[in-house]
C-alpha cells in the first residue's frame, strides 16, 4: 500500500478565505419553500420499487440564496430532488426573471439526488420514462412554481450582507464503488459486507490523492479502490450584524444512504442532505443550501435510516467547523456565466432507460454553468458526474476556491472518464448514453469556462 495510512479520526483541514477583488456592497438573500408531495406520489431513484410512496420521514425543499454587488444579482437554488431536467430548469428561470428581473442564466439550480423523492416529469433529456405513468401531473406542475418562489421570497429579503467561505475535509463516510480487480476490470461494490467494511483505511497518496480501501477476507481476490474527494465546501453569507442569512455546503456523496431499510424505502426523504441541511440550520441558524460534489462513483459507507443520520450529521458538523472563524468581506464582485456544450453520443442506446429525443448529428446539447462570489467560483455541471473528472477539473483549475456542484441545471446520465468504458460497470455501460471521450470534453469545456471567467476578473469588470 502506497501513501499514508491515516486511522479513523475525522480530518478536518481547514482553509478560510475572503473575497479579494472589490467591486460593490454586497446585498444577500435566503429563503425555503417546502415543496414536500403528498403521500402516494412514486418516488424516483430505484427501478426496483413497486408502488407509491406510504409515508413522510422529512420534508423536502428548495433552498435559494440570492446575492448582488450592486451591479449584477445571482440566484443559487438547492433542490431536494433526484435531479431537474433542462425544461424544468427553463421554466423556472424564466418565472424567476419575470418577478425579480434576476437574468435566466444567472440561476443556476442543483439537485442533492436524493433517491427518495418525487417522480416529477414524463421525459427528460435521457428519453421517456417507462414508468411515465406513475408521475403525479398535479404536483408536478406546482414544482417549478414553488421553486422559483423560493427565489423570488430570497429576492424580497434583499439586505446588506458579507459573504466568505471555507474548507474542510471528511473521509469517513464514503468510498469508491468501482473497484478494480487484478486484470484491471471493475466489478461494482454498491455496498461491503461488514467484515470487510471493519478493515478500512484512510490513505493519503503522495500526489495529494485520498482513497478509502479495505481488504477482502482470505481466499477471495483483493480489489484496488479508486479516490474519494473529502472537501466539504462552505459559502458563508451574514447580515450587517453578523447573523447568519443562509450557508451552502457542497459535499461529494451519493444521497443513497437510507436504502437499505425496508422501512424507509418508500418514504419520502432528503436522505443525508436533507440531515445535513437541518443541522446546520439548527446551529448556525438561516439557511442552508446543499450542492453536491463530482459523487457519481461515490457512495456512503453503511446504508439505513440510522446511517443516514449519522452520515447527515458528519457532514454537518465538517460544515459548521468550516462555517467559523471565516474572514469576511461586504464589497465583492458577483457574475455568472453559462456556457452550451455537445457532448458525443453512443452509436447504440445504453438500454430502454436512456434513450437520447433531442440528439442532434450524435450529440448532446447540455449547458455548463459558473457562478463568481468574489474570488469563490461555483462550477455547476450537468448529470452525475466521476469524481475523476471532478478531481481533474480541480487539479488544473486555475482558481484556488473551485467548488464543483453536479445535477446542476439539466439531466444528462453519467459522465465518465474514458478509462471507465474499458473497466466496464454500471456506469458507463448501463447508466450513459454518453460516448468515450465525453468526460474529457466536459472537464476541457469547464476550464475554458473558468479561465474566460477569470481573465474578466483579473481585467476588471
Amino acid at each position: 500500500m502506497t501513501g499514508r495510512t491515516m486511522g479513523s479520526v475525522v480530518a478536518l483541514l481547514f482553509v478560510a478565505s475572503f473575497c479579494r477583488d472589490a467591486a460593490g456592497a454586497v446585498r444577500a438573500g435566503a429563503a425555503r419553500v417546502d415543496i414536500t408531495p403528498p403521500t402516494g406520489v412514486w418516488l424516483s431513484g430505484y427501478a426496483a420499487r413497486d408502488k407509491p410512496s406510504d409515508g413522510v420521514l422529512d420534508e423536502l425543499y428548495a433552498r435559494a440564496l440570492v446575492v448582488g454587488d450592486g451591479s449584477d444579482t445571482v440566484a443559487l437554488v438547492a433542490v431536494d430532488l433526484l435531479w431537474v431536467p433542462l425544461y424544468m430548469t427553463s421554466q423556472i428561470r424564466d418565472r424567476v426573471t419575470s418577478r425579480t428581473g434576476i437574468a435566466g442564466s444567472n440561476v443556476m439550480i442543483c439537485a442533492s439526488h436524493t433517491h427518495f423523492g418525487p417522480r416529477i416529469y414524463r421525459q427528460t433529456r435521457l428519453g421517456p420514462d417507462a414508468e411515465d405513468n406513475r408521475v403525479d401531473d398535479a404536483y408536478a406542475q406546482v414544482l417549478a412554481r414553488k421553486i422559483a418562489d423560493a427565489v423570488f421570497l430570497a429576492h424580497k429579503d434583499l439586505r446588506e450582507a458579507r459573504l466568505g467561505s471555507g474548507r474542510t475535509e471528511l473521509a469517513e463516510v464514503t468510498y469508491h464503488r468501482r473497484p478494480k480487480n487484478a486484470d484491471g476490470s471493475v466489478t461494482m461494490a454498491f455496498s461491503l459486507p461488514d467484515e470487510v467494511l471493519a478493515t478500512r483505511q484512510i490513505v493519503r497518496e503522495p500526489d495529494g490523492a485520498t482513497r478509502v480501501t479495505f481488504r477482502y477476507p482470505e481466499g477471495q481476490p483483493q480489489r484496488t479502490f479508486g479516490p474519494i474527494d473529502p472537501e466539504v465546501w462552505t459559502l458563508r453569507v451574514e447580515d450587517a450584524e453578523g447573523k447568519l442569512l443562509a450557508s451552502m455546503v457542497n459535499f461529494a456523496c451519493h444521497a443513497v444512504s437510507g436504502s437499505a431499510d425496508p422501512n424507509g424505502f418508500y418514504s419520502i426523504s432528503g436522505d443525508y442532505p436533507g440531515e445535513t441541511a437541518r443541522v446546520v440550520e439548527r446551529i448556525e441558524g438561516g439557511v442552508c443550501l446543499f450542492t453536491s460534489g463530482a459523487a457519481g462513483d461515490i457512495v456512503p459507507l453503511r446504508r439505513g435510516l440510522a446511517a443516514r443520520r449519522q452520515i447527515g450529521r458528519a457532514v454537518a458538523g465538517a460544515a459548521v467547523r468550516g462555517l467559523q472563524l471565516v474572514p469576511m468581506s461586504d464589497t465583492i464582485t458577483v457574475e455568472a456565466r453559462t456556457m452550451a456544450v455537445e457532448l458525443p453520443l453512443k452509436e447504440e442506446p445504453a438500454g430502454n432507460r436512456i434513450v437520447e429525443t433531442d440528439a442532434d448529428q450524435g450529440l448532446l446539447k447540455t449547458e455548463i454553468q459558473l457562478l463568481r462570489f468574489g474570488d469563490v467560483y461555483l462550477l455547476g455541471l450537468p448529470g452525475e458526474i466521476l469524481v475523476e473528472i471532478g478531481l481533474e477539473i480541480k487539479r488544473r483549475s486555475p482558481v484556488e476556491r473551485l467548488i464543483v456542484a453536479s445535477l446542476s441545471n439539466d439531466v444528462i446520465g453519467y459522465v465518465c472518464h474514458a478509462d471507465a468504458y474499458d473497466e466496464g460497470g454500471y456506469e458507463p455501460v448501463a447508466g450513459s448514453n454518453l460516448a468515450k471521450g465525453a468526460g474529457e470534453l466536459l472537464i476541457e469545456r469547464a476550464l475554458e469556462l473558468i479561465d474566460a471567467m477569470q481573465s474578466q476578473a483579473k481585467a476588471g469588470r
